[in-house]
């Protein structure tokens, strides 16, 4: 670990056991006034403190947003884990469990094809919302602002002949999703994979998804959609442990 990254996650443990001006943290450390001032000011740029009316800094609210949801997304696991093997028992095929994290979605969970199919995915991948049933599900129970995050710095690459390529045609089709509450993956990704997603919420609003994803050739769409009950249960009861 870099000196100045060990320093800074030192300055927030401080400024999170008691609020302290810019003075009193550069006499803690040892440090120069100016040094612990441009310190604080980065930190202060990324929303990792803040600074009182009386001086002092504490905590920022986008790191507290960050532990918070990352608190949340490990109950999301251990809260989904038991569901997602019954889930697997009863329909065989891949099961994912993605969680959004900040302003991204990531796999957090995954049980491998029965068959011995293997996925691209995998535990701590991020998600291409654009063009997963997972990432579309999430999007489409966002606020406009948060989605908007989201899909900063989408290349909108054309993986298939399916893929969706545009703002404008994704937004079209989470208009969609948000009135069924469930999305497809239809070949957009990867030409021969197809999948069914369902969001997962919890009393703070949407905070990841589960799907059931196989080889179009083992289960088309029309063989997910027959799953979509077991999969919208599984969803319900992890929510439920989520409270």
């Amino acid at each position: 670990m870099s000196q100045s990254v060990r320093r800074a996650a030192l300055i927030l443990e401080a400024i999170a056991a008691a609020p302290r001006t810019s003075n009193e943290l550069a006499e803690e450390f040892s440090l120069h006034r100016s040094t612990m001032f441009r310190e604080l000011q980065d930190l202060e740029s990324v929303g990792f403190v803040r600074k009182n009316r009386n001086g002092t800094y504490a905590l920022g609210l986008r790191l507290m947003a960050l532990s918070k949801q990352a608190s949340e997304n490990l109950d999301l696991r251990e809260a989904a884990h038991e569901h997602l093997l019954q889930l697997h028992g009863q329909v065989g095929n891949t099961i994912h469990l993605a969680a959004l994290i900040d302003h991204s979605i990531v796999y957090v969970d995954k049980v491998e094809d029965a068959a011995g199919v293997r996925m691209y995915s995998r535990i701590g991948k991020s998600v291409q919302a654009y063009c997963t049933g997972v990432g579309k599900v999430i999007l489409a129970d966002l606020p406009l602002a948060d989605r908007d995050a989201v899909l900063a710095g989408t290349t909108w690459d054309a993986h298939t002949p399916n893929t969706l390529t545009s703002r404008e045609a994704l937004d079209a089709q989470l208009e969609q999703i948000t009135e069924q509450h469930w999305a497809v993956d239809d070949g957009e990704h990867e030409s021969f994979v197809n999948c069914i997603a369902v969001p997962i919420r919890s009393s703070h609003g949407v905070v990841g998804a589960l799907s059931v994803t196989a080889i179009r050739m083992v289960a088309d769409l029309d063989q997910l959609r027959e799953r979509l009950p077991l999969i919208q249960h599984t969803a319900a009861l992890i929510e439920a442990e989520l409270g």
